[in-house]
């Protein structure tokens, strides 16, 4: 990633920050037991499992949460995106799901749309958008969060059969109101690259791979906080789809504020 690039992408939040007013971190609805909360954000870099999804530009998301005192809840995140030899420039998608607690450990269990509104499918091409379940759970010990994260689909992106990935993740609290941030994860597959003997199957584009990330965050002023970080994948390049360079190692920086 470009310095010019993660600079470019604090100024712009920056700039967002001097322009906003402070406001509570969630707005609650209490007549119909609610709780809201909207998260705009700028990153240099839009990484999904340590793969760029803008081609190492910078992005502007923005994510809703409305959560119901029963621990039922739906969202929708959107972004920018630009996937080569493709016309998708952005990525929508809506969740729904359940948090609830076991002997202490949070979970989370979800349904997720990935979509790509616009995206038209070229001639011989495949589906981009794919459906996934996913599990999230966390333990807090003192000043350290345990996190563990498994998510499966039925039909991967761009139809290439299972998908499997395995997350696991550690934040630590630090002096000064910083924390640190590790994770380690594994995705699986079913078709990774096309077949002569299927020629009608979808295909990803890149075999199995470990991703992992090491960031840090803080809250900057008035609830924006800043993030840097660094991405790792063990795809080479002849292996990313075609020579591309969108699973490189990278440093990347982002900010959000939660509303």
């Amino acid at each position: 990633m470009k310095i010019a690039q993660i600079l470019g992408s604090f100024a712009l939040a920056a700039g967002i920050a001097a322009a906003a007013t402070p406001a509570s971190a969630q707005q609650q609805i209490e007549s119909l037991g609610l709780t809201v909360t909207t998260t705009p954000g700028v990153v240099s870099d839009y990484l999904f499992r340590g793969i760029s999804q803008t081609r190492d530009r910078p992005a502007a998301q923005i994510t809703l949460d409305v959560e119901h005192s029963s621990g039922l809840y739906v969202g929708v995140f959107a972004s920018n995106a630009y996937f080569a030899g493709t016309n998708i420039r952005q990525e929508v998608d809506g969740i729904v799901g359940y948090r609830f607690t076991v002997a202490g450990v949070k979970l989370d269990a979800s349904a997720i749309y990935i979509g790509y509104p616009g995206y038209t499918e070229p001639p011989g091409g495949f589906q981009a958008a794919w459906w996934e379940t996913q599990l999230r759970a966390s333990y807090e010990i003192d000043s350290v969060k345990l996190l563990g994260f498994f998510a499966w689909s039925p039909d991967f992106n761009f139809q290439s059969g299972n998908g499997f990935y395995l997350e696991g993740g550690v934040d630590i609290s630090l002096p000064f109101d910083f924390t640190l941030s590790g994770r380690v994860g594994r995705q699986w597959i079913d078709r990774n690259f096309a077949s002569v003997n299927r020629p009608n199957d979808g295909y990803w584009g890149a075999p199995d791979y470990w991703t992992g990330s090491i960031a840090v965050s803080r809250e900057i002023a008035f609830g924006f906080i800043g993030t840097l970080g660094a991405s790792f994948t063990n795809i080479s390049q002849n292996e990313c789809f075609g020579g591309q360079k969108i699973c490189d190692n990278r440093i990347y920086a982002a900010i959000t504020r939660p509303f």
